[in-house]
């Protein structure tokens, strides 16, 4: 039920003049409640009417009528409108009920494949807080699609490859001692890739050794593709802990190095279509004067391939094996060239499909101002933060409620969800402090304020003893009328979070949401036995099918009792 159509609607009964589309335009929402729930100014109708604003708002006042509309009140130039809050909290509360978790699904999708390519960490590294992004936000995003209609592909393509890996090599060999290597592997190798470009600072030599090592690891030598292996194998066990915390799941995991096998056959595709370029021995595609783009380096004059080589190797997989209708890239903004470059490339061969390939940019996430950097060592190590925010949301539960049931599960729940809530309340594009006491916060906009929220209605349902059943009748009190707008809202909300690939904009709605429900909840006797009792636990039913399932595309748990 979307309020603004059916006064849209009723408006163009009365005002002749008009559209629809142009008085949905004109349409405003007052600032007071008390001044009406939507509001249409008149100045616009003054030259065509050749009257005053405030004689055709009184005209229009007059005539305005439906259903829904308890009635329309001139004020000076403009026809504030009132809903009847009974009558659309009825139709609101039912729609709801009907569909419970279905609420606000759109088939938009209709059974199109999307692939998302997120998190995406790389292997012989922990696995820090500066990964969390694109887990999070790539999770949500694809949540929202499946509520959408669409079919989705995870795809956590690990960087497993490039000159990183000769760099570690040649560092494991340097300085690397097995004993030691076998009881922590990862923390031991980030030691040595720490150790690799500070030494390098002072002995620039030492990057032609890391250089020589992937060469040898592209060529198949033995020692370097055995220690690759290894690496790899360590960093996704490591990898899978923090997935399964988070509640994270792919349908891939295939890495860079997978696609080894399938470079040549795109360089050479490239050379076919006269794209490829000599420049100082490298191959280069150059760029269209109208991107501003710098030319897409193919391989390099040691015939190593690159970052882009590999990307368009994956895009053409992809599409083959996926039949994507679009291709997601949940990669930071410093990203942004790349994926601009790689899609001109696409495009420039033929491949018409790329125009559907989306970077799906974000910001950074900060300690004390400053981007996180594996290389110097200036990392948070996102295991380490889990284990802390469980531990502290434990603490809390002990303190507010020991006698909770299965507490260390849901410890699990509000300690991982305020992590995944702290970043995605934020909008993608914007960087973020980590603050790890500002998410365990139990009010404010926080995750756990929100799953208090659901565990606070479901105790009310649970007290009341309520079941679902018709509600019969509406509230007409202020404080419930503006929670069921903003549960009415619900399908835009998702909507638009759809449109933006912002998964922040559910995440204020719910804020919202919760913000307006215990302003409710301050004022109102749930549980007292009287014809309104029905309506109130009912709307209290609707309420934690709209929070459940924000959670839910935010990637979180709901608690039933905190």
């Amino acid at each position: 039920m979307k309020l603004t159509e059916i006064a849209v609607e009723s408006l163009q009964q009365v005002i002749q003049e008009l559209s629809q589309s142009e008085i949905n335009l004109l349409m405003e929402k007052p600032k007071y409640a008390q001044h009406g729930d939507l509001s249409f100014p008149c100045f616009s109708l003054a030259k065509i009417k050749k009257q005053p604003p405030p004689k055709i708002a009184i005209e229009i006042a007059s005539q305005l009528k439906d259903e829904f509309i308890e009635k329309a009140e001139a004020v000076g130039p403009y026809v504030n409108i009132f809903f009847k809050k009974d009558k659309v909290q009825q139709h609101v509360v039912k729609n709801i009920m009907d569909q419970t978790n279905n609420y606000g699904n759109l088939n938009i999708g209709k059974q199109e494949t999307v692939v998302l390519d997120l998190s995406s960490p790389n292997i012989a590294k922990p696995f820090s807080m500066g990964h969390l992004r694109s887990t999070v936000i790539g999770n949500s995003i694809a949540n929202i699609l499946e509520k959408c209609g669409y079919n989705t592909v995870r795809i956590n393509y690990l960087g497993d490859w490039g000159t990183q890996f000769g760099k570690l090599i040649a560092a494991y060999i340097k300085w690397g001692d097995d004993e030691t290597i076998q009881r922590s592997p990862i923390p031991e190798l980030l030691k040595l890739y720490v150790r690799f470009h500070e030494e390098a600072a002072i002995d620039p030599s030492l990057e032609d050794e890391g250089r020589l090592w992937f060469k040898k690891l592209e060529d198949g030598e033995e020692r370097a593709v055995a220690l690759w292996k290894w690496f790899r194998e360590e960093s996704l066990n490591e990898f899978n802990k923090i997935y399964q915390l988070l509640g994270v799941t792919f349908d891939s995991n295939q890495g860079e190095a997978f696609y080894n096998d399938k470079m040549e056959k795109v360089v050479s595709l490239l050379a076919e279509k006269g794209l490829l370029e000599e420049s100082n021995g490298a191959k280069v595609i150059q760029m269209d004067d109208s991107t501003s783009l710098p030319p897409c380096l193919i391989k390099k004059s040691d015939g190593a391939t690159l970052y882009a080589t590999r990307d368009l190797a994956a895009a053409l997989y992809r599409k083959e094996m996926y039949h994507f209708s679009k291709a997601l890239y949940i990669v930071g903004q410093e990203q942004t060239i790349h994926f601009q470059q790689i899609k001109a490339v696409l495009k420039k061969a033929g491949f018409e499909w790329s125009e559907e390939m989306y970077h799906i940019s974000f910001g950074l996430l900060l300690k004390d101002g400053k981007k996180m950097s594996t290389r110097k060592g200036k990392i948070v190590l996102l295991e380490q933060v889990i284990e802390e925010a469980i531990q502290l949301a434990k603490q809390n539960i002990e303190n507010k409620n020991p006698n909770l049931q299965n507490k260390l599960e849901v410890a699990r729940q509000v300690g991982v969800g305020s992590i995944i809530f702290h970043d995605l309340k934020n909008y993608r594009l914007h960087s973020v402090e980590f603050s790890l006491e500002d998410m365990l916060k139990f009010e404010g906009e926080t995750g756990p304020y929100v799953q208090y929220t659901y565990a606070r209605a479901k105790s009310i349902l649970r007290k009341g003893e309520w079941s679902v059943q018709e509600m019969k009748e509406g509230l007409n009190d202020s404080y419930s009328w503006e929670l069921t707008k903003l549960l009415n809202v619900y399908p835009q909300i998702i909507q638009k979070a759809i449109n933006n690939f912002d998964p922040s904009t559910i995440a204020k709605h719910i804020i919202d949401v919760c913000q307006s429900f215990n302003s409710w909840y301050a004022q109102e006797k749930f549980l007292v036995v009287d014809e309104k009792r029905n309506a109130r636990l009912s709307l209290v039913y609707s309420t934690s099918i709209v929070i459940k399932e924000s959670l839910y595309l935010l990637g979180m748990d709901a608690p039933e009792e905190m």
